[in-house]
């Protein structure tokens, strides 16, 4: 059971596997068109296409007209919905990937792990990685049998935006930012209306995680590299701009041996919608 990351060369002996399911997460944040569209022209062999937007994300507001933020989380049955659409049992092994060093294929995974389904990992290095092997993309779409599998207790928390703001006086977790480190002084922000972040926030750009050939560092150096950020995992709170790179973030800590810090789904775009919150800027 692959459960964190797995390897090209791990895939290409298990992608024909009757009981296996390969996920494409491929995205592009402001061009919404561009991973159906990668997919269509080549994608791995009987991979199915996960939509960001309709099927890894759910309402933007709530019934009460609220915002959630851009990405929300699914319901979970509508998720569980989907997942059978993929063909996806109790027992199936999940592999995501995108071409971005696991910046969307760690939203499924995580996702996958919030409704208790353990077997799911992350393609290391992504499509790049898979290319360089030589391995093969197809264009064909396949028909997957509709899948069983159902709702488990989560193995990941999550914490609320009433959470989060009492916490900036408490102060009983660290909550840390996986945006580039200019969106989180408040420099350069083109995706959300307001720059800034969190009071008292602490960033861990996602992309840190890797290294240059976007593949994940090893355990040992995450570990070193988080623990100047974070004390206990247990009392860590991860978020970005919509909930999506955070989960890149809690990925890299479960590779790095240090499970238990919880998702702000909402994150810096449910955070600003109300102008209430307060907004730390710099360093």
């Amino acid at each position: 059971m692959f459960t964190t990351l797995i390897s090209a060369t791990d895939l290409a002996a298990h992608i024909s596997d009757p009981n296996w399911v390969v996920v494409d997460c491929r995205h592009d944040l402001m061009n919404l068109s561009a991973g159906r569209e990668a997919y269509n022209a080549g994608h791995l062999p009987g991979a199915v296409f996960a939509d960001m937007e309709t099927e890894l994300s759910g309402a933007k507001r709530d019934e009460d007209g609220v915002f959630r933020g851009r990405h929300p989380l699914p319901s979970k049955d509508a998720l569980v919905e989907t997942l059978r659409r993929w063909g996806i049992d109790d027992d199936t092994q999940v592999i995501a990937y995108d071409a971005h060093g696991g910046m969307y294929a760690a939203r499924l995974w995580w996702l996958l792990r919030w409704i208790g389904h353990e077997p799911s990992a992350v393609l290391d290095g992504g499509l790049p990685a898979w290319q360089a092997l030589g391995q093969p993309v197809v264009t064909e779409v396949p028909v997957k049998p509709l899948g069983a599998i159902t709702l488990q207790a989560p193995f990941v928390p999550t914490v609320t935006v009433a959470e989060v703001l009492e916490n900036i006086e408490s102060e009983r977790r660290t909550v840390v930012d996986a945006r580039a480190a200019d969106r989180f002084r408040g420099e350069n922000e083109t995706i959300d209306p307001v720059g800034g972040h969190i009071p008292g926030a602490k960033n861990r750009f996602f992309k840190d995680n890797l290294h240059n050939d976007g593949r994940f560092k090893a355990p040992e150096q995450l570990r070193e590299e988080f623990a100047s950020v974070i004390d206990d995992p247990a009392n860590a709170i991860m978020q970005c701009g919509s909930g999506v790179t955070a989960c890149h973030n809690l990925l890299a800590l479960e590779v790095a041996g240090m499970p238990g810090a919880a998702l702000y789904p909402g994150s810096w775009s449910e955070w600003t919608a109300d102008p209430a919150r307060p907004v730390a800027k710099g360093a």
